[in-house]
């Protein structure tokens, strides 16, 4: 068997929309508040691995579809590439899409989605592994379809001789459904007192005379 490293090495892929979807259903917040920096840092930290890299995966709405949350993603994006973060962003594709409401009725949204997103992380953490540039893949996402990527890092272990993990981490609470990680890795459960020591402060909205609140998504 190979020799578990006594340091070992740690890089986080974050998938942003998935997070972001995750920390709203489970602690209620309205829009992507996280710091990636300090929560790659502190989930590193309390299982014992060094985070040598973080890397960002979103999808981001266009000028013209969204002009509040395109300013949003790129004065957010922008602060993390400042920050050491490889960001790896796409536009959103838009689809209209029905919704079924509390009271049983339905209405139409119109919707947007990522494209390659989780093909992007599965495809780094392959190529990252490839390279033995980390012990440990860390995905913060739930995203079941990199469940097949936790085989082929078993693989790369086996190629390599030496020892290699991934592992999955999200956000959970006691009344949360769905606390599972991505299938047939290690799962890393995010807490809200984790999780708060860990949001940006940082206003990124595009500055204009009047102040759009909130929506309540972050995309």
């Amino acid at each position: 068997m190979p020799t578990e490293p006594p340091v070992k090495r740690a890089i986080a892929l974050v998938d942003g929309q998935n997070l972001y979807h995750r920390a709203k259903l489970v602690f209620g917040y309205t829009y992507p508040n996280y710091d990636v920096c300090a929560l790659a840092s502190t989930v590193c930290q309390q299982r014992g691995f060094e985070a040598t890299q973080v890397r960002f995966y979103t999808g981001v709405p266009g000028q013209q579809a969204d002009p509040l949350w395109h300013g949003f993603w790129a004065n957010k994006l922008a602060a993390m590439r400042r920050s050491g973060v490889h960001v790896f962003s796409r536009v959103l594709h838009y689809r209209w899409q029905t919704i079924e409401l509390p009271d049983g009725s339905a209405t139409r949204q119109r919707i947007g989605h990522e494209k390659g997103i989780d093909v992007r992380i599965a495809l780094d953490v392959l190529r990252l592994g490839m390279r033995a540039e980390y012990d440990v893949a860390v995905v913060f996402s739930q995203d079941q379809d990199l469940s097949e990527v936790a085989d082929e890092v078993r693989t790369i272990a086996v190629e390599q001789g030496r020892w290699v993990k991934i592992a999955s981490a999200f956000p959970v609470s006691s009344t949360s459904p769905y606390n599972i990680g991505v299938d047939r890795t290690d799962w890393i459960p995010i807490d809200q007192a984790t999780y708060d020591t860990c949001i940006d402060p940082a206003d990124y909205r595009p500055r204009r005379p009047a102040r759009t609140p909130w929506a309540s998504h972050g995309r």
